[in-house]
């Protein structure tokens, strides 16, 4: 696997979010996370335990609404979800074996950016 990829791709993601304006940056990433929480929801290979980690990342998208930090949680909750899928279950890309360990590396990056209040390149 490509260890490059994700990185560029977090690079590209938190350069495109920074050009959205607050509020709106910080609620479009909570809709972001929360739906990062139904991504293995149609057969990552866990069952009906796939639901309560959607209702869990819902709840933590919806603190998010408010809170940066809720929505790095939302995203490190997902890193473990994604090692979890890449051990055991499916990948989140059924064509690609590794996309679980890949969207693993990208995520913990995009909390980290989270937790430091999403930053923008923009200037005011």
């Amino acid at each position: 696997m490509n260890l490059v990829s994700p990185v560029i791709v977090d690079i590209v993601y938190c350069l495109l979010m920074s050009l959205i304006r607050e509020p709106h940056r910080r609620h479009f990433n909570a809709i972001m996370v929360g739906g990062a929480g139904a991504a293995y929801l149609s057969g990552g290979g866990f069952g009906p335990w796939e639901l309560p980690f959607v209702a869990l990342m819902a709840c933590v998208a919806y603190r998010g609404l408010e809170s940066w930090n809720f929505i790095g949680i939302g995203w490190l909750l997902h890193t473990a979800w994604d090692i979890a899928h890449h051990i055991k279950g499916n990948p989140i890309l059924p064509f690609h074996h590794d996309s679980s360990l890949a969207c693993a590396i990208c995520d913990p990056v995009i909390a980290l950016w989270c937790f430091r209040g999403a930053l923008s390149v923009r200037v005011s």
